[in-house]
């Protein structure tokens, strides 16, 4: 299999250069704008999608949400199937991405960790079985990250509202008031290298349930989504998530 890097130059697109091999997977082509600067000069890197002449069988993007229509175009022109592990995006450029997902398959999610996977069931779950409870997210992350809240912790909460239609979000807390019972509070911390740590806590007067997962290392996310464009191979054109690829294993 081979794939192209989206954010070739990134934290992220370098583990996935890193993992790959071991994974049976040849990186193909990489795209990040600052390909030919001083430092960034592989050969294998152009700057834009349109200057990609390289064949491949994924695009996995570990970039930044405004590269998501130059992108999509193009792998839709290419009929190619695209990991989607970039947070921070808009509701245009959500759209964007699910309008590829009509021509092409589409992992599109928060989060690439199995763990994260299982915590979305969980909190769930929860929700589900303590539907008196007040909830509060807390999630932590480098200080080089540039969205607040993360994708993780919005994805979080729209799973728990999705059981309880009645809460919404309500991120950060100051000034002077009382907690409303239908909040979601999501608290988010910059800071350090911290890798990413979601803390999701449901209480009532007498009982407090936290579920909480903590990355030690990037490379799970870059494992996650090398694993993501394995599963896409010979899918029909759609949106898929990380739970479609957890029952599919």
């Amino acid at each position: 299999m081979r794939i192209i890097i989206s954010g070739y130059y990134g934290a992220m697109g370098r583990e996935l250069l890193r993992l790959a091999p071991g994974r049976g997977i040849e990186v193909a082509a990489g795209v990040d704008p600052r390909a030919g600067e001083e430092g960034y000069t592989d050969p294998l890197c152009v700057k834009s999608f349109a200057d990609l002449t390289a064949e491949a069988d994924c695009v996995v993007d570990f970039s930044t949400h405004t590269a998501v229509y130059a992108m999509t175009e193009w792998a839709v022109a290419k009929g190619i199937p695209l990991v989607i592990a970039t947070t921070g995006h808009t509701e245009e450029e959500k759209a964007a991405i699910t309008a590829a997902a009509e021509k092409v398959p589409v992992l599109f999610s928060s989060n690439f960790s199995l763990g994260v996977a299982l915590l979305n069931e969980l909190v769930k779950m929860a929700a589900r079985v303590m539907p008196d409870t007040e909830i509060e997210i807390i999630e932590a992350h480098h200080n080089r990250k540039m969205d607040a809240p993360s994708g993780t912790a919005v994805t979080l909460a729209e799973n728990i509202i999705s059981v309880r239609p009645e809460l919404h979000v309500k991120c950060g807390r100051s000034g002077y008031g009382k907690r409303e019972p239908e909040e979601i509070g999501i608290q988010s911390i910059r800071m350090g290298n911290i890798v990413g740590m979601h803390e999701v806590m449901f209480g009532t007067e007498n009982q407090t349930i936290t579920i909480k997962h903590e990355a030690h290392s990037r490379s799970l996310f870059a494992e996650g989504a090398l694993s993501a464009a394995k599963f896409l191979a010979g899918k029909a054109p759609g949106m898929y998530t990380m739970n479609d690829l957890v029952a599919g294993s």
